[in-house]
């Protein structure tokens, strides 16, 4: 009987490994230091990789630029938050690091924008890792754009002097139960790497042949285990900025995991006029929690694509590193806050603190109030 070990969790106390033997499952768990053990992933029939080399712009279109505007198309999504205030008062994210948790990077190894971009390194959790790591998806492209551009009258994000790292761990390919293992393996390298900030625009409910589905009473972030570990993020340090999910519309209707879990900031997406997107998904959490935590602009959300290009794309994928990036530089003014204590600072400074709900949370975030009143409780203020 042969397996290959693929990875491991010292959080969760688990190891995934791969075998064509179909008796291993059965196998490990009459072992006597086996709690459990269960299937997380299966072949299909066929993968058609489908990677194109994209060509990258170079320079910037004409109407890219937005003259006399600092920030460019990103002005909207930086101001609806009163983010350019912490921006000028010399709080851009300097000093701290962010993880960006995603299925691809496209590009991010050519695009002027980004390679401009403070980025420390990226590494690939998904199996097999990809020979063509930077011409996956650019979903991860963009997201990253959301906060680490520093492109003057074009686009300019929320946290333009962070440090990232990009950790590709959703497979494009198939949706299987062992992706919450990839990402479980990148929020401990995150630790390991000495990150602040993980943004993470992924999601998950329903796998391919339903292997693993999860139903709606599993909401309550300790069932499902991509959402145990998100729950153990701000105890290790770490904040967590996780989409809402865009099933709002759907059948399922609510967010997806780890969106659920404890002690995250969990975003919706907004359109220019601050009304709830409706493919938002919504709450409540199973045991009662409110959710989503925060609104921000993400219908639709100035971003550069996997070509080089300003783009406009719709998503709580793209509202929440919008967040994310605010939320580094906040906790850059105030260091001697937690994670927790940085977190509940920007629900409680919320458009919808006094009177939240679970469609629109506690509302849009104001960072600048978030700072004023952080800097006057005092705890390590810059």
């Amino acid at each position: 009987m042969e397996w290959t070990i693929i990875g491991t969790s010292r959080w969760q106390n688990t190891v995934l490994v791969r075998s064509n033997d179909t008796t291993l499952l059965h196998y490990l768990s009459t072992l006597d230091f086996v709690k459990t053990s269960r299937q997380v992933w299966e072949s299909p029939d066929s993968i058609e990789r489908g990677l194109l080399k994209i060509k990258v712009h170079e320079k910037w279109n004409p109407w890219d630029s937005i003259r006399g505007e600092f920030y460019g198309n990103g002005r909207d999504q930086v101001e609806m938050l009163n983010g350019q205030r912490l921006h000028n008062i010399g709080h851009k994210g300097k000093g701290m690091t962010i993880a960006v948790l995603d299925g691809g990077f496209q590009n991010c190894d050519q695009i002027p924008a980004i390679l401009r971009a403070n980025i420390l390194g990226a590494e690939d959790f998904v199996y097999p890792k990809s020979q063509h790591y930077y011409r996956e998806t650019d979903h991860g492209t963009k997201v990253l754009s959301a906060m680490a551009a520093n492109e003057p009258q074009i686009l300019v994000g929320t946290a333009p002097e962070a440090r990232y790292w990009l950790l590709r761990c959703e497979d494009q390919q198939t949706e299987q139960p062992v992706e919450e293992d990839y990402w479980t393996m990148a929020a401990e390298f995150a630790d390991s790497a000495g990150v602040d900030i993980i943004s993470s625009s992924l999601g998950y409910n329903e796998y391919d042949n339903h292997l693993g589905d999860y139903r709606l009473r599993d909401l309550d972030g300790k069932t499902a285990f991509i959402s145990r570990t998100a729950s153990m993020l701000a105890d290790k340090g770490m904040i967590l900025i996780n989409s809402a999910g865009n099933l709002g519309i759907g059948p399922w209707k609510k967010i997806t995991f780890p969106a659920d879990a404890t002690d995250i900031l969990t975003v919706g997406a907004v359109n220019y006029d601050r009304k709830a997107a409706p493919f938002c998904g919504v709450g409540p959490t199973q045991d009662g929690r409110m959710k989503p935590d925060v609104m921000a602009l993400g219908s639709p959300a100035s971003l550069i694509s996997g070509r080089g290009s300003v783009i406009r794309d719709m998503g709580t994928s793209f509202s929440t590193p919008v967040v994310a990036g605010l939320v580094a530089c906040l906790w850059q003014a105030l260091p001697g806050k937690t994670a927790v204590e940085i977190i509940n600072l920007v629900r409680q400074t919320s458009s919808q603190h006094e009177d939240p709900d679970n469609i629109y949370g506690y509302g849009i975030p104001n960072f600048w109030r978030a700072y004023m009143i952080g800097k006057a409780e005092g705890n390590g203020e810059r």
